[in-house]
């Protein structure tokens, strides 16, 4: 099994015929996701490899086609738009790549998702999401991924293809890696993706992946005392990042004190988590845990 994505997920792709999305959507299907339609206004009737059709709008692409998720390309200004798009037809999941979203147009997003039910969101600003030897959802490079029953969930993409990699490399496959992103306004958090790690019974260890800003990582320690019953290894970015200093992604800055990588790492043992010591140490870690 797998959580969210599989062989039965029929992607549509917003922002198909622009240079990224053209470039990752070529790499999808040659994964061999399912990407049955493209959307870009304006552009209706054409067709993107000669064989997926592209659509004026996404309603139109999921009446033709039956799309169940969404893979959002489009720029930055026009990027939560896209994702209301999907909301609004019943898209049951949407990835949203983009980088560089206004912040108070993701928090119209946000409210507009928190209202509605059977519809979840992952990004912006992520790498997507893989069902290894499935579904490739997203930017990751997938030749690195291997089939098995490690679950992996994290803020940052070079550190989940750094995960994946070390797994990989010890023979040990995974379930279904998402990057959720590391904008401070998202969709999908570690609690979300934890609680469908812990369900899914072809999961049977994580790594989670943190950085310093905000307290979704303390937020996951909090479940994972309470409700995991799989193990997790862990590991922090930014152990000497400065105060006041944004490090990479929008999100991942200390202030007022508060959201540093000690504070996460003290959270996440405490709660039973293994933290790794560094990049190098998450898949060994993992594997100690599970014997």
């Amino acid at each position: 099994m797998s959580v969210l994505v599989g062989d039965s997920t029929r992607l549509l792709v917003q922002g198909i015929t622009g240079s990224a999305g053209a470039f990752h959507a070529k790499q999808m299907i040659e994964y061999g996701t399912q990407v049955v339609a493209g959307v870009t206004p304006g552009r209706g009737g054409e067709r993107f490899e000669s064989k997926v059709p592209v659509f004026d709008t996404v309603a139109d692409a999921v009446r033709a086609t039956g799309a169940n998720a969404s893979c959002i390309f489009v720029p930055p200004p026009g990027a939560a738009d896209a994702i209301l798009e999907s909301f609004d037809v019943g898209i049951e999941l949407v990835v949203c790549i983009t980088e560089g979203i206004p912040v108070i147009d993701m928090l119209k997003v946000r409210r507009v998702l928190e209202g509605r039910k059977g519809t979840r969101l992952i990004g912006p600003n992520c790498p997507g999401i893989i069902t290894p030897g499935a579904c490739k959802i997203g930017i990751m490079p997938g030749h690195i991924h291997k089939a098995g029953h490690v679950g992996v969930v994290s803020r940052s993409g070079t550190l989940t293809y750094e995960a994946v990699g070390q797994l990989t490399a010890l023979g040990i496959g995974q379930s279904t890696c998402i990057g959720i992103g590391g904008d401070p306004v998202g969709g999908m958090d570690f609690v979300d993706v934890l609680e469908l790690f812990q369900a899914d019974p072809d999961t049977h260890g994580v790594i989670l992946i943190g950085e310093i800003g905000g307290g979704a990582e303390e937020r996951a320690a909090g479940f994972i005392r309470d409700k995991m019953k799989k193990p997790v290894a862990a590991f922090i970015a930014g152990t000497t990042a400065p105060p006041g200093k944004r490090m990479g992604h929008a999100g991942a800055i200390i202030s007022g004190g508060q959201g540093t990588a000690g504070e996460k790492i003290k959270a996440l043992e405490r709660a039973g988590a293994r933290v790794a010591p560094t990049p190098s140490d998450m898949a060994t870690t993992l594997r100690s845990m599970m014997g």
